[in-house]
């Protein structure tokens, strides 16, 4: 072989093993950037497995990047006054289409609303009650459900004429909804039918499908039974849709306060 050749030969060997030691450096690099990420509000003080998070002390980056992936079309988890949920945009018809499908929800089953004020309330639901009723109740563990108004996508629930409406009693859900300026479409963290979720190991199968966890520690309402929810369409009347974490309370201030009664269903 020539001494060009020689050298040649040298040469192409050195570049390769260079590009291979380069590739094995970046690939741990490119390894340690999950496609999901997960935030977390405080500290943890569950007992749970540990988790891979990136930590964030300043909550309004978290609500920013939040926000961005709602406003992309994503879904997220995030924490509540009562269980973990899952969102998304509910006027974005491709994400709530997504939603049922992380949750292998029936199709058929409605979603609930969240919303960060009161007065957002009369913009996608037509309320029978008086103002001073909504603000006794939310922000709380209650979903109010109500004849839905023409703003709301029709693509949301489009087989009732109602949808229920949540103002959770949690900063973090309030600002976000707040920051994203149109209401969250919301449920429950988990695969449909199995338990609600308190912390957010309990649902690490669904992490893949999401493009933002949001760690707001363990939740307090260890019954897991989710928000009350009521039926408040029919004027002056109550139906209980399901009784959830916080029915005596509810109701105790629905029939005593308010005079309302028990709606029979009949005429």
């Amino acid at each position: 072989m020539s001494l060009f050749g020689f050298l040649a030969a040298g040469l192409i060997k050195f570049r390769g093993s260079h590009n291979s030691a380069v590739a094995r450096r970046l690939e741990p690099e490119m390894c340690k950037v999950p496609k999901t990420k997960l935030l977390r509000l405080s500290p943890p003080t569950s007992n749970g497995p540990a988790v891979h998070q990136e930590t964030h002390t300043d909550d309004s980056e978290i609500l920013s990047c939040t926000v961005k992936a709602l406003k992309d079309g994503h879904i997220v988890a995030v924490p509540t006054d009562t269980i973990y949920g899952l969102a998304c945009l509910a006027q974005n018809t491709e994400a709530v289409k997504k939603i049922y499908g992380v949750k292998e929800r029936n199709g058929q089953k409605p979603l609930a609303i969240c919303v960060g004020e009161i007065q957002d309330i009369y913009q996608y639901c037509k309320v029978k009650v008086k103002e001073e009723l909504l603000r006794d109740l939310l922000p709380g563990p209650v979903t109010l459900v109500f004849e839905r108004s023409e703003e709301l996508n029709t693509n949301l629930n489009p087989f009732t004429s109602l949808v229920g409406v949540r103002i959770p009693d949690h900063a973090f859900m309030r600002h976000l909804c707040q920051m994203c300026g149109e209401p969250l479409a919301l449920t429950s963290a988990n695969i449909s039918s199995q338990t609600s979720t308190v912390e957010v190991y309990e649902f690490q199968e669904l992490w893949s499908k999401l493009a933002v966890v949001v760690d707001g520690g363990p939740i307090g309402d260890e019954t897991r039974q989710g928000s009350t929810v009521i039926d408040l369409s029919v004027l002056g009347k109550y139906r209980v849709i399901r009784p959830g974490c916080a029915p005596s309370a509810t109701l105790d201030m629905l029939e005593h306060k308010y005079g309302m009664s028990e709606d029979s269903g009949e005429e």
